[in-house]
């Protein structure tokens, strides 16, 4: 399980037009699956994600996690996460996992996170999707299971 963790002051994600999740201060996540991982891989990185101090305290540190914070999550799955970009010129996405894997996996990385009290507004899983950030910072990591 691969997750894009992009700290933000506003984000927000579109299908067709439509907003169909929208957060203030929190953490935008781009999601990917990939074949070996399970409910272990995502208990994990739900635990991490949840917990990573990468919010300032008063001091300017990063100290604070998003639970400390009371900020949201904006979770929005991202197969191309997994694409291999070494050979050839298009990306080979192999490595992702198939929607009927991969999607119970996602909600329930959703659910985990909200189960540890954090608010989780999510784009729509398989659709072509619009995403917009104001990267706080900017900070961006990889959490890896």
């Amino acid at each position: 399980m691969r997750v894009v963790v992009q700290r933000t002051r506003e984000a927000s994600v579109t299908v067709a037009g439509d907003m169909v999740g929208k957060i203030d201060h929190g953490l935008l996540l781009l999601v990917g699956i990939t074949h070996e991982d399970s409910e272990k891989d995502v208990d994990f990185v739900a635990d991490k994600v949840a917990n990573l101090r990468i919010f300032e305290d008063e001091d300017g540190k990063m100290n604070h996690s998003v639970l400390e914070t009371g900020g949201q999550i904006l979770s929005v799955s991202q197969f191309t996460l997994y694409g291999d970009c070494r050979k050839g010129r298009r990306p080979n996405f192999m490595s992702a996992a198939r929607p009927e894997q991969a999607e119970p996996l996602y909600e329930l990385f959703n659910s985990k996170l909200r189960e540890k009290g954090l608010l989780v507004e999510t784009g729509r899983f398989g659709a072509m999707m619009d995403v917009r950030l104001l990267n706080d910072g900017p900070v961006t990591l990889i959490v890896e299971s």
